[in-house]
Formats: structure tokens, C-alpha cells, sequence
């Protein structure tokens, strides 16, 4: 069974996928949505369908402090829609402070120009929200 995890954002959600045995994190794929979840779940569902996935870990996206705001509660809307649309799927929550700043610090070092950043950043943070649940979980 594998592990699905969403970097979710208001106009681009990052996701990233565990190989079968549930061990390593890759980076899957970017959709771009403008603010619709539809166009999400109608990806989710696909991808659903391509693999087993047994669990989904969303990045819950905390202030420095820890504190809730605005983009939280968007997040939270969001899993809410998830667990109601993929009842038999367990969903949890990742902080995902600082996996964003990981992810253009992995770009930088990789050279990747500045239009490519902007079409996969949100994946590789996906990945580094993955490997912090692998990390505590298993």
C-alpha cells in the first residue's frame, strides 16, 4: 500500500507518492487548479486509481509561531472535502513549515531555472512533507 501526500496551495497542489513497500518518496506530479478543487479531486481520483494508496498526508501549512491563519483554514476546508469524497482512505495531517524553503534550496543547488522551479516546486515540497511522515511513522 502506498502513501499519497498533497502540498495543497491556491492555485497549484504538489504531490508526491511512496514506492509499494512504502519506503522512499517521489515526487508525482503538479496540478495547477486556480482555486478549484474540483480539478483536484478529479486528479485525485485518478491518480486513486492508478495506485493503492492507503493513506493520504496533506501538509497542514502553520505560521512560524504554530498559529492557525488564513491559509489553514483553507487547508482545513480542503481535508474536510477529502475525507468526506475518500471515507475508506485514512487522511493526516503534516506541518509543512519550511518544506516550501527545502524545496527551492534543492532547486538552487540543482541549478533548475526559474520557470521550471515554479512548475515543480510545489512537488518536491509534496516529497519533503512525505519523507517527514515516513520519518515519524514508520
Amino acid at each position: 500500500m502506498r502513501i499519497l501526500s498533497i502540498d495543497y496551495g491556491d492555485s497549484r497542489v504538489g504531490l508526491a507518492i511512496t514506492d509499494a513497500l512504502g519506503i522512499t518518496a517521489q515526487g508525482l506530479k503538479t496540478i495547477f487548479h486556480e482555486g478549484q478543487d474540483k480539478v483536484i479531486l478529479s486528479e485525485l481520483d485518478k491518480v486513486l486509481e492508478e495506485y493503492e494508496v492507503s493513506i493520504i498526508v496533506v501538509g497542514m501549512p502553520l505560521s512560524m509561531s504554530g498559529c492557525k491563519n488564513a491559509r489553514v483554514e483553507k487547508t482545513e476546508k480542503f481535508i474536510h472535502k477529502l475525507k468526506c469524497k475518500y471515507n475508506k482512505i485514512k487522511i493526516e495531517v503534516v506541518d509543512e513549515r519550511l518544506t516550501t524553503v527545502q524545496a527551492h534550496k534543492t532547486m538552487n543547488a540543482l541549478e533548475i531555472n526559474k520557470k521550471k522551479k515554479r512548475q515543480i516546486v510545489d512537488t518536491i515540497a509534496a516529497v519533503y512533507i512525505l519523507e517527514t511522515y515516513i520519518n515519524k511513522n514508520c
